[in-house]
């Protein structure tokens, strides 16, 4: 089992540079940063942890430029987005942005993906929220022809441009894994279509181990060997035997949840959760 951390880095949030050394001398494998670029005034779309949208949603940094600073003062903790709202974002340039912190990074990047649930805020970058997922899908399939072709071209039904040249290619060949986020059965669908993980939140849908199954049966439908896909638990417990079971059960990564805060309260988190990965 690898033991990693997800938060919403913020400009009043511990450091992003501090935060990864921190991580980094305390054993822990990775870190997952959240991503929106803006929240509507006029929202419609609840969100689905609750009534009231916490601050940090309004606050955060762009995930590229706080994992960056994170791998630049690290060598060995994987940076990751916990998730890119892909949707949101133009392919071309985000082929650039992954392939770019897997340069600086020396390999350690992971691009955790996802849709997101605010319909407002795809809106406003131009996507419908009917067709989001399909989009994903293409976006997905049209960056990896950048990462691996020269000059790379992609023709889809949402994606279309005739052949590019685009470097830097990403260390890892062919790609960065890409981590699949989403409840079960779509999430897991999706993953063993087109990712290399799958990224279930904790307490949302049950228990992740009785959903590792329907895993299992979407691999079967296109081929894929199981342990091709890693699964990782974000907002992973805190409980000894908990995380027993899960490590037990076949899962790959736990991600403990971190609260957008400052350093003084942040150190003492760490140091506690750095006791349950040893």
């Amino acid at each position: 089992m690898h033991y990693g951390v997800c938060i919403f880095p913020t400009a009043y949030t511990m450091a992003p540079a501090a935060l990864g050394v921190a991580l980094e001398e305390r054993g822990f494998e990775s870190i997952w940063v959240a991503e929106h670029t803006h929240i509507p005034a006029e929202r419609r779309s609840p969100w689905p942890g609750g009534a009231e949208l916490p601050q940090m949603y309004y606050d955060t940094l762009d995930p590229f430029v706080a994992l960056t600073a994170m791998a630049s003062a690290t060598t060995t903790l994987k940076v990751a987005t916990g998730i890119c709202l892909l949707i949101e974002r133009d392919p071309i340039i985000t082929a650039k942005e992954v392939a770019s912190l897997d340069v600086v990074s020396a390999g350690r990047f992971m691009f955790g993906i996802g849709s997101g649930w605010n319909v407002e805020e795809m809106e406003n970058h131009g996507t419908d929220a009917s067709t989001r997922w399909k989009l994903m899908r293409e976006r997905v399939e049209a960056m990896k022809a950048i990462w691996a072709d020269d000059p790379a071209e992609y023709h889809g039904e949402l994606v279309d441009f005739d052949p590019i040249h685009a470097n830097p290619k990403p260390v890892q060949r062919p790609h960065p894994p890409i981590h699949v986020g989403g409840g079960a059965p779509h999430g897991p669908r999706r993953a063993a279509r087109y990712g290399n993980g799958w990224i279930p939140i904790g307490g949302r849908d049950g228990s992740i181990l009785d959903q590792l199954p329907i895993l299992e049966e979407e691999c079967e439908k296109v081929g894929r060997d199981r342990e091709e896909i890693e699964v990782s638990l974000y907002y992973g417990p805190t409980d000894r035997d908990e995380l027993s079971a899960l490590t037990e059960g076949g899962l790959d990564r736990v991600a403990f949840a971190l609260p957008s805060a400052p350093r003084d309260e942040l150190m003492p988190i760490l140091d506690h959760l750095a006791t349950l990965i040893v």
